[in-house]
């Protein structure tokens, strides 16, 4: 079989814009996907929640490139083994596909080259999966960025490539004899049955989510994306994780809308920060060690971090005692996704509260958001922490009792999510703990039965935080529980 090319997919599960794709059917071969379920050592193994994405994303995909004549073929092993030998099996002449950041992903890819080049098969590979590639934007001085608005005014001086059509469909493109691996849509497991009923998967899904947030939501972006309890945030990060949707996309869809709405371009300019922001957790991804293990900036290499697995258990639970945590990891629990501004908030009072390593959180998000990634996931828990480039200082701990009644003034957020203290009133919703016996009483509050007391006291916890952090003291941590 002559001519055929095999293209290698990855984080970019979608036909439209997808440059890798394009390419190989833009000639008159016979075209093969490849998706590997990658078992090699050199880079990380998506988490359990990102896995059942995977799996439906997949089904969908294969479905759409069955009707462009392209089968998809499921592999699993190490890439290195696993592509050359399956483009030497498929009689391919190249392989083609869209690059990735990592630097164990890059590792890998530069292993596949070598290997089909010295099986003499083409290797080529696409900018598909940010707004601009990693090493095409620096400083004056021609260094990586480190400050992130000086980052996004340099992305927005670019010029931001115009998305790619899907293929269209061909029986000549299809491949004779290479039938698609048979895929399952499997919810068996019963937490991922939880989080089934709240996603939508699939490029057609991704589309839908965009057009609806620009249409329905964008123009209160800039309020609404700090308030949980409401839907006013576009939850394109899955789809994006998975490269249903690309950054470009979304950025020219969006654009499109300012010069029909001149009036909501801020809050659509609001919106493309966060998409700058994903290019820069790229960028960061791209030129410093493991992000996931590796602090960008080692500030914190005096910190003793507390071991405490009550304390982890409670926290990962949604049992720590305060409304707005717990609302937050419960959510993340049942959904697989957690709201923006909450996650900071949980992180944070990880981090500085409970003064337990932030690489502890970062693997539990790994293993439970359907959204984690390997840039974003790592980079957020660094700038939470303090150690990673342009980070909230050490000294910014977040009040969880402030940023609740701030952004989730009239509890609703809290009352879905901790459904054992919704009779609260307003005032105590977020601080159960100081209201009155009679209150809880006619709440059906009992705390440390019902719901549990604080783990830690806030206050005693937040000057803590200050001295351990700031290098000053790191005899040991601990804080008081409230009485």
């Amino acid at each position: 079989m002559n001519g055929l090319t095999l293209v290698w997919l990855r984080n970019d599960l979608r036909l439209s814009d997808n440059p890798a794709l394009h390419s190989a059917c833009s000639g008159r071969d016979p075209v093969v996907a490849v998706y590997v379920i990658e078992t090699d050592r050199a880079q990380r193994h998506a988490g359990a929640a990102a896995a059942w994405w995977l799996g439906k994303s997949l089904c969908s995909l294969s479905e759409q490139l069955r009707r462009i004549g392209v089968s998809l073929l499921v592999e699993e092993g190490p890439a290195g083994r696993v592509v050359p030998e399956t483009a030497k099996r498929l009689g391919a002449s190249s392989v083609v596909w869209n690059r990735r950041y990592e630097p164990g992903q890059r590792e890998v890819d530069s292993a596949v080259k070598a290997a089909l080049k010295a099986r003499d098969i083409a290797a080529t590979s696409f900018p598909g999966n940010v707004l601009a590639e990693p090493w095409t934007v620096k400083t004056g001085g021609g260094t990586p960025f480190k400050v992130f608005s000086a980052f996004a005014r340099a992305v927005r001086e670019k010029e931001i490539d115009a998305p790619l059509p899907a293929p269209r469909a061909s029986k000549n493109r299809a491949a004779s004899n290479i039938e698609p691996t048979p895929l399952a849509d499997d919810t068996s497991a019963v937490w991922t049955q939880k989080i089934d009923a709240f996603w939508d998967i699939g490029e057609a899904a991704a589309r839908k989510r965009l057009t609806h947030f620009l249409d329905e939501i964008v123009a209160d972006y800039p309020k609404g994306r700090d308030i949980p309890g409401v839907d006013g945030t576009s939850m394109l990060s899955p789809h994006l994780r998975f490269g249903e949707i690309s950054a470009r996309q979304i950025w020219h869809a969006a654009t499109a809308i300012t010069h029909e709405k001149p009036a909501i371009a801020s809050a659509i300019d609001k919106f493309l920060g966060e998409i700058i922001w994903r290019d820069f957790n790229n960028h960061l991804l791209y030129h410093n060690e493991d992000i996931s293990t590796v602090p960008m900036r080692p500030v914190f290499d005096h910190v003793r971090w507390r071991k405490d697995d009550d304390a982890l258990h409670a926290w990962q639970r949604g049992e720590t005692g305060i409304p707005i945590v717990d609302a937050g990891m419960r959510q993340l629990w049942e959904t697989g996704w957690m709201h923006n501004r909450v996650r900071m908030l949980v992180a944070s009072f990880l981090v500085k509260n409970l003064m337990i390593d932030w690489r502890v959180g970062e693997e539990w998000f790994w293993d439970t958001l359907v959204d984690a990634d390997d840039a974003n996931n790592p980079g957020n828990w660094q700038w939470v922490a303090g150690c990673g480039m342009d980070a909230a200082p050490y000294f910014r701990i977040f009040n969880p009792v402030l940023q609740g009644q701030k952004f989730d003034t009239e509890g609703d957020y809290v009352r879905q999510w901790v459904p054992e203290i919704a009779a609260l009133p307003e005032r105590w919703i977020h601080r159960p703990w100081e209201a009155p016996r009679d209150v809880l009483s006619s709440a059906g509050v009992s705390l440390g039965k019902t719901y549990p007391r604080p783990l830690v006291d806030l206050k005693a916890s937040q000057a803590r935080a200050k001295e351990v952090l700031s290098g000053r003291d790191n005899h040991g941590v601990s804080a008081a529980r409230p009485s």
